[in-house]
């Protein structure tokens, strides 16, 4: 399977991706056996796992080191690479680079910053041209963090333009679950434009019939499984039902195999 080519090729589908999105490899490989055809990373499952803050730039190594265990799987993989842990466009390229030669399929980049800054969306379009410089096969995913800014919506409108013209493969705003916003920005960008999942905005069906392409579910796994094992654990101690039947052990561990 050409990994790179078939995750192009989901954007192109009947209906949504749906994507998953992994902390681990264990996380990555059940969604992989649950019959997921793609799978993403959440940058806060990574961070956090890993004992370090999310979206500061602290997490390259530990992203990188999430990224070549999960080219084994079988499916694509698309890695949150936050801003790219680095303002330097060749810093940027060369990282992504070698995330294409590992065999993952895309990443997605950013242009929020710390303290819920934004980069200039000159210097953001730079670091998108520096990875399809030095990784064109790569599909990227352009995340345009205006709604988390409380920017209007012409400025997500500008910024994904921009973002288009540098070279993206795909428009991603997280936070955006306004149908009129979303339908305005699916007619202003020639590229499949991906929707964060939001438990009170629109079903994927809803999303689907706005022509959005690709639905995230970004950190939300990471966070249920981390309520689930709590619950479960005060379930344990307390001695009430516990909440979910947990996969046995010889499944867990057939997932390395």
């Amino acid at each position: 399977m050409n990994k790179t080519k078939t995750f192009r090729e989901l954007h192109d589908g009947p209906q949504p991706l749906v994507l998953p999105c992994a902390w681990d490899y264990g996380s990555a490989a059940l969604l992989a056996e649950a019959g997921f055809p793609a799978i993403g990373t959440t940058s806060l499952g990574v961070a956090v796992a890993a004992g370090l803050p999310d979206a500061t730039g602290a997490t390259a190594d530990a992203t990188m080191a999430l990224a070549r265990l999960l080219a084994r799987l079988p499916i694509p993989v698309t890695v949150d690479i936050e801003h790219g842990f680095s303002e330097n466009p060749t810093e940027v390229g060369e990282f992504a680079a070698e995330l294409a030669e590992l065999g993952i399929a895309g990443i997605n980049l950013e242009d929020g910053r710390p303290e819920s800054t934004l980069a200039a969306p000159d210097h953001q379009a730079e670091l998108i041209a520096a990875v399809k410089a030095n990784a064109p096969e790569l599909f990227v995913n352009a995340r345009v963090d205006t709604f988390w800014s409380v920017l209007d919506t012409d400025a997500t409108v500008d910024r994904a333009a921009r973002y288009t013209d540098a070279g993206a493969d795909g428009i991603y705003v997280p936070g955006l679950a306004i149908p009129d916003v979303i339908a305005r920005l699916v007619a202003a960008t020639p590229l499949p434009v991906n929707i964060l999942h939001s438990p009170t905005g629109p079903s994927v069906a809803a999303l689907a019939d706005l022509g959005v392409r690709r639905v995230s579910m970004g950190s939300l796994l990471y966070r249920t499984a981390l309520a689930a094992a709590v619950d479960t654990a005060r379930a344990v101690r307390d001695n009430t039902p516990q909440p979910i039947d947990a996969p046995g052990y010889r499944q867990i561990q057939a997932l390395t195999e």
